[in-house]
């Protein structure tokens, strides 16, 4: 998950006009002119997305909005998709003007640690639209795309704290920020409502949401960062681990692998089979953030000409399938029937709000 995993956006280039560099653009659609020429050229609609620092292929948030992206462009033929990446927080605000200055019709920017330079730019640019991930960025011309993560992260609080041999559970952010935090917010909560509930003691490691403190790794890209906390954890005896921090938890993954089935790894944001597949035998599930079909319905929208209001902008939540707890996959054999009823009705609880998830860190 990657800031603030906390909430990120796209732009328009004329078909035949200029394209960024291969170095730093993904995918950019070759120039096919029709009969119509220029007229078809025209109307394209052009949506530019700038990465965070993470990158194009982080397993998590960035790759989920790229995903996006290209799904909307596949869904109509006038959308033309490109990315710049960002190696650093330095590259985000000349990534944004970059694309304000090709005149791209939608510029994306993905993650919550963008909020404030996103608010810059769009606040010079008002003629441009904007969307972002992960943030609440305010401006009349930025659709802000934010998910109720904590409610996701709570149905996973319970399925560790219920799946757990050793009675510890661990999770750790990748820096401290609201996109990350909220996460682990809703996964203490899990596990204490799962020993209210049962009667048990079962411990969180690397967060205490009464204090707002825990771990992080303060990267969402060192892969050792992610390996030395989860050791730590696993020595401390936690054996389901929540990394909230983007392609950093690719190192704990690694480790539940090499731990030969006594370490599971709950995943974020895209579904871990389906964006790390060849950690997929460690993947007890997954926080699923549905980035991907956000940022494809707001290009879609934007392609068709349709308004992106501002306020109050998406918020992905249970009810609306915004987020959920992914399939078990192989570990589905492994989960007892009645703790995987108890997911489900726990899910139905929170849809009818029978059952309070809360987080100060909430997109608000």
């Amino acid at each position: 998950m990657r800031p603030v995993r906390g909430k990120r956006i796209v732009a328009i280039l004329a078909a035949g006009g200029l394209t960024l560099a291969a170095a730093a653009c993904g995918d950019a659609p070759e120039d096919t002119p029709s009969a119509g020429g220029s007229a078809s050229a025209a109307a394209a609609f052009k949506a530019c997305m700038v990465t965070d620092t993470g990158g194009i292929d982080d397993k998590s948030f960035n790759a989920s909005a790229w995903a996006g992206m290209q799904a909307a462009k596949n869904e109509a033929s006038n959308v033309d998709a490109k990315y710049v990446s960002s190696s650093s927080e330095a590259d985000y605000e000349p990534g944004l003007r970059s694309f304000v200055t090709q005149k791209c019709n939608f510029i994306l920017a993905v993650g919550g640690l963008m909020g404030t330079v996103t608010k810059k730019v769009s606040d010079e640019s008002k003629n441009a639209q904007f969307g972002i991930v992960d943030s609440s960025s305010t401006g009349s011309n930025v659709y802000p795309m934010q998910f109720a993560t904590e409610q996701a992260a709570f149905l996973a609080g319970y399925l560790a704290a219920g799946y757990s041999k050793s009675g510890t559970v661990g999770t750790y952010g990748g820096m401290k920020i609201a996109p990350v935090t909220v996460f682990m917010d809703g996964f203490a909560d899990g596990v204490a409502y799962y020993n209210q509930k049962k009667g048990k003691t079962v411990k969180v490691l690397g967060w205490d949401k009464a204090k707002q403190n825990g771990t992080f790794a303060e990267s969402f890209i060192d892969q050792n960062k992610g390996k030395t906390i989860t050791q730590t954890l696993v020595s401390q005896g936690a054996d389901v681990i929540l990394p909230v921090a983007g392609g950093t938890g690719l190192g704990t993954a690694q480790v539940a692998k090499d731990s030969a089935g006594k370490v599971a790894v709950i995943w974020v944001d895209q579904d871990g089979c389906k964006s790390a597949a060849q950690y997929c035998d460690v993947f007890l599930s997954t926080v699923v953030k549905n980035v991907q079909e956000a940022v494809k319905e707001a290009v879609l929208k934007g392609a068709k000409g349709e308004a992106l209001a501002a306020t109050p902008g998406y918020l992905g939540t249970l009810e609306n399938n915004g987020i959920e707890l992914a399939e078990y996959h192989s570990f589905d054999s492994k989960i007892d029937a009645a703790l995987k009823g108890e997911v489900e009705q726990l899910k139905q609880d929170i849809i009818a709000g029978t059952v309070k998830v809360q987080s100060a860190n909430a997109p608000k």
